[in-house]
């Protein structure tokens, strides 16, 4: 171990001394990172935190880029071996305001943001204080990367620089979640996403009743759009998640705006639920009534099979911590590498629940299983995917 670590918050963040088991560490880091707000699009007060760690724990070609995600590298015993990349997002769906007070219990801690992802990012320094600990030099180099914009309108935009900086020639990508010990995600979901604005000439509510107004006209669109039937197999879901419009109860709104969601496992059936929505879009204005619509993100579709060695390996170091390994799909980081046909897995720190509200938390006791998991799973990833080749 790290003989005896201790976190203790000064002016600039924290300071690192020892005293406590690894897992106690990556909690109280956990909960250092979560203090520090980090919103989509304002991740900077984090990501320089981060890169500080990163310097204080002497990793090499410390830098941030200009979309203000996070490199460190530790080097493996081969310079000439392909390299994995360990990722983690900085960012939280919450904006500036919200209360980041945490809550402890004897089994779990509760706060904004603390598994999705801070949980996820603390990881990263798990694995170094971790492989340290147990005197595991790694024959490859693994560059830790904490990257920016994951969460809502982000659009995987700090993953993108990822893989654009180091492409597909590596060992592949391990995306780390706070909250999903258990599954191993190597299929992404496909994801479009619209704002679609209404514009009227409005009017007084009462003189210029007959009149189209903006939020109706919206409300009526909404109702279309919604009246698709999708499948169940494969899963595709759409949701208008916000609606804005007008400026008074009397007044025929002149204009009003709502942003619409599309995903779907499959990405031939998303193409097609796009087709079906943009028709609908493209024939809604009529005399009076402007409707526009502008595509404000799209998370590409992507996987590689399950005998792939990467879930391979990533089933096998769940079920070595007793763990029941779920295959599954999702919209992460993840995204990225698989659309481009390069291997990448998702694998979790904990079990938790409440994501995305206040009361998020995290399950403490399997943090020890889950960085387990990861630490076989950095350990072995060379010699499986030379294996496998």
């Amino acid at each position: 171990m790290l003989n005896e670590m201790r976190l203790r918050v000064t002016d600039h963040g924290i300071r690192i001394s020892y005293s406590m088991t690894s897992i106690d560490q990556i909690l109280e880091l956990a909960i250092q990172i979560q203090q520090i707000a980090a919103p989509t699009f304002a991740e900077g007060p984090r990501g320089e935190f981060v890169r500080d760690l990163f310097l204080k724990e002497k990793l090499k070609d410390v830098s941030m880029d200009s979309l203000g995600n996070v490199f460190a590298r530790l080097p493996g015993k081969q310079k000439k071996a392909k390299e994995l990349v360990v990722s983690a997002h900085l960012d939280t769906v919450f904006p500036p305001s919200i209360n980041l007070q945490i809550k402890r219990e004897a089994e779990r801690v509760i706060a904004p943001g603390i598994g999705d992802n801070s949980l996820g990012v603390a990881a990263l320094f798990g694995i170094v204080w971790l492989l340290r600990e147990r005197n595991i030099m790694l024959n490859h180099d693994v560059w830790f990367v904490a990257n920016v914009g994951e969460e809502g309108l982000g659009d995987l935009r700090g993953m993108r620089g990822v893989v654009e900086r180091f492409g597909a020639d590596v060992i592949g990508y391990l995306v780390l979640e706070g909250l999903a010990l258990g599954h191993v995600y190597h299929r992404a979901i496909g994801v479009k996403r619209y704002r679609i604005t209404a514009k009227t000439a409005g009017g007084h509510s009462w003189s210029d009743y007959g009149q189209p107004s903006a939020v109706h006209e919206l409300a009526s669109l909404v109702t279309h759009l919604t009246s698709i039937r999708l499948p169940r197999e494969p899963r595709t879901t759409m949701n208008v998640g916000t609606i804005t419009g007008g400026t008074g109860i009397n007044v025929l709104a002149a204009e009003a705006k709502c942003e619409l969601d599309l995903r779907s496992e499959n990405l031939s059936t998303l193409t097609k639920l796009v087709h079906q929505v943009e028709d609908i879009l493209v024939n809604a204005s009529r005399e009076g009534v402007k409707i526009m619509a502008e595509v404000i993100g799209e998370r590409p579709a992507g996987e590689i099979p399950v005998e792939h060695e990467l879930v391979q390996l990533a089933v096998l170091c769940t079920r070595e911590q007793g763990l029941e390994a779920v295959l599954t799909a999702g919209s992460t980081d993840a995204n990225i590498p698989l659309s481009e046909g390069i291997p990448a897995v998702v694998m979790g720190i904990t079990t938790g629940g409440g994501a995305h509200t206040v009361n998020e938390f995290v399950d403490i006791a399997p943090i020890k299983k889950g960085m387990e998991g990861l630490i076989k799973f950095v350990e072995s990833v060379g010699e499986a995917v030379s294996r496998g080749q």
